[in-house]
């Protein structure tokens, strides 16, 4: 059955890999000459030292090697820039960027939306509970100070920090929203954070339920980086 599997999951790694570069062409239509360009420099400084040191069959191949490993890295870096610039300004753009963070968080898009389009997302990890708000910065605010009031009274004592997600002053770019919350003071043991989640399936049990605002979440990212660890 394993092997059965294995063309089938290949072709949807390769299918990724393309819609990855397809995407990213669009926001940098010369990304195919730049890898090109990369890759064939690189090799081309291997091919000299092959001929001039020797011998080419350990030349050769290393160099290939490291060429093929800078063209994926820069592929890496331009996939992720592109999906960043479709899904910024957009509703729920934020939560696209957490839903990058891997194993060990646990990321809740769109726990509190207002009318306006205003959001509040909620990240639980090692920091405790990260608020993360989208919108007109003085009415997030707001959203974000009645979050965090009802999260500390279920919190036991977790940290609940607030962030705003943007380009303001105060304000984090979604391109660092990831790291920043990474960053975060550790405080909280996993056995902790599962008891955590539990009081707050209560909280959110409670509370009415909420659409997102008119439109898909963007979910360009996320594929970006699923086809990139695919590699």
């Amino acid at each position: 059955m394993a092997k059965n599997d294995a063309p089938a999951e290949k072709t949807s790694r390769l299918k990724q890999i393309l819609q990855a570069y397809q995407m990213t062409r669009k926001s940098d239509p010369k990304v195919g000459l730049v890898l090109a360009g990369i890759f064939l420099g690189i090799l081309a400084v291997f091919v000299v030292l092959a001929l001039v040191v020797g011998p080419l069959l350990v030349w050769l191949p290393l160099g290939v090697a490291l060429a093929f490993l800078a063209t994926t890295i820069i592929f890496g870096r331009k996939v992720e820039k592109a999906a960043y610039s479709q899904i910024e300004g957009q509703a729920g753009a934020a939560a696209s960027a957490l839903q990058t963070l891997r194993r060990g968080w646990n990321v809740t898009p769109a726990v509190a939306v207002t009318k306006n389009s205003d959001i509040v997302h909620r990240v639980v990890g090692r920091p405790g509970i990260v608020l993360v708000g989208e919108g007109q910065a003085s009415r997030v605010k707001n959203l974000l100070a009645a979050e965090a009031k009802k999260h500390n009274r279920v919190a036991g004592g977790a940290p609940v920090t607030q962030i705003i997600a943007g380009q303001g002053e105060g304000e984090i770019d979604i391109r660092k929203l990831t790291k920043h919350v990474m960053k975060l003071p550790a405080v909280m043991q996993p056995s902790e954070i599962t008891d955590l989640l539990q009081r707050l399936k209560a909280l959110d049990a409670v509370r009415p339920q909420v659409p997102m605002p008119k439109g898909p979440v963007p979910t360009s990212l996320k594929g970006a980086r699923q086809a990139m660890r695919g590699r």
